[in-house]
């Protein structure tokens, strides 16, 4: 049998946030997903972070800068949560002990629309 999908009305609907990364140390995607669960875990607790649907889309290193890493990533996670991802990650100062600061240049409500953040 096979298993009916859900119809778009009452599917989750997602919004793409676009981050800015600066970091001490190179970032891999599975960190930089890491940092954002705990982030919003610390900030919010379990139960709001079980809500927000997070999960990281994509990272893309940028080469161009000489004393640090720098990175964009795109975020994806549920609408109406958007403010409480932005909050968590603004608070993070820190990965393996190197220095870290992380800030949204961007929300899209398409993978599409982030591009042009990037």
């Amino acid at each position: 049998m096979k298993l009916k999908v859900l119809p778009k009305s009452q599917r989750k609907h997602n919004h793409y946030l676009v981050f800015d990364i600066k970091s001490e140390d190179e970032l891999t995607k599975n960190d930089f997903t890491s940092i954002a669960w705990e982030a919003c875990v610390r900030f919010q607790g379990e139960n709001n972070t079980a809500q927000f649907n997070l999960w990281t889309i994509e990272l893309i290193e940028n080469s161009d800068i000489l004393y640090y890493n720098g990175y964009k990533a795109i975020l994806r996670c549920q609408r109406d949560f958007e403010d409480e991802v932005r909050s968590s990650l603004a608070l993070v100062n820190n990965f393996n002990r190197k220095q870290i600061s992380i800030s949204c240049i961007g929300i899209s409500g398409t993978i599409k629309g982030c591009y042009k953040f990037i």
